[in-house]
């Protein structure tokens, strides 16, 4: 089990919209991380830790977060664990529990304005109050001179009293990478069941810097693809035509080890310096929280 909640701990990236914020509504909270200094040619990733400060349940129902330059992509987790102090910084050595995804980003400005169901209900997350709560920050400084770097997170919530759907993330892993010295066109590929009778409204992939090409598959069907690592892009639905799977999801990676890590075996893990990933992604409803498989040793597991 504990495996597969290293999966949940490292999907989500979210879906984005170019709609702009609406500047009468105020956020229902907003966090900002400690200033962290990348000295130049640095590439590092941290944890900065909080408790949200809302007293009561919020639906959320759009995020806007900005990273400041050098930031590579950020993750926001609730924690259903111990962690440090707020406003600890570290090397993401305190998290200590069950690290759930909410909300994640790949550009400097991303707004994730959540759509309305098939019957026209605002979808929205859950945040229950003062959830323990952090942000995975993976910083890479390109430039000749040190940066200070932060992310800023604001959640936007509906009114209290107002019809929902809950919508959470689903994500598949594959721990079965092993990528020989100087391999290309190395391609690994995992196939897991889903939740069954939900529907999704998007669909994504993330990797690390080895990866040449990224899919994801109903069968024959290719709901996704791209051969932009940092950049990947998303597929979106919205009504009537939500995408339903048939029962399972196949996800693949494939990578060319002919960088600066060409001379050893790569294998999966969180350091995008030295390890990859072959995550796939994407929001569902009706909700009843995170959900996730990973696939190791040619087997899945799932928390449905």
């Amino acid at each position: 089990m504990r495996s597969l909640l290293l999966l949940v701990s490292i999907i989500a990236l979210a879906a984005c919209t170019d709609k702009p914020a609406d500047p009468a509504e105020e956020p229902a909270f907003t966090i900002v991380s400690s200033d962290i200094t990348v000295a130049s040619g640095e590439e590092v990733t941290k944890c900065f830790y909080f408790h949200t400060p809302n007293t009561d349940n919020v639906h959320i129902h759009k995020w806007v977060s900005d990273m400041s330059i050098g930031s590579h992509h950020m993750i926001y987790f609730s924690n259903l664990g111990a962690q440090p102090a707020d406003g600890t910084v570290d090397d993401c050595s305190g998290v200590d529990g069950t690290p759930l995804p909410v909300y994640g980003s790949q550009i400097a400005h991303q707004e994730a304005d959540f759509p309305r169901d098939d019957v026209g209900v605002q979808l929205a997350q859950v945040i229950t109050p003062q959830t323990a709560g952090y942000f995975q920050m993976h910083y890479v400084n390109s430039t000749d001179a040190a940066l200070v770097a932060h992310i800023e997170l604001s959640a936007f919530a509906m009114k209290q009293g107002q019809t929902f759907t809950r919508t959470d993330l689903f994500g598949v892993y594959n721990a079965d990478i092993a990528i020989p010295p100087h391999a290309t066109n190395f391609k690994v590929t995992g196939t897991c069941d889903i939740v069954q009778g939900v529907k999704f409204w998007s669909m994504q992939t993330h990797s690390h810097k080895q990866t040449v090409a990224t899919a994801v598959n109903d069968g024959a069907t290719t709901l996704f693809s791209s051969n932009d690592w940092e950049h990947p892009g998303t597929v979106q639905w919205s009504a009537p035509d939500f995408y339903t799977f048939a029962n399972s999801i196949t996800w693949s990676c494939t990578y060319d080890n002919i960088g600066d890590n060409a001379n050893n075996t790569i294998y999966d893990g969180q350091s995008a310096r030295t390890n990859e990933m072959c995550v796939a992604s994407g929001y569902y409803f009706p909700a009843a929280g995170a959900r996730g498989c990973i696939k190791q040793n040619d087997q899945c597991q799932c928390l449905l």
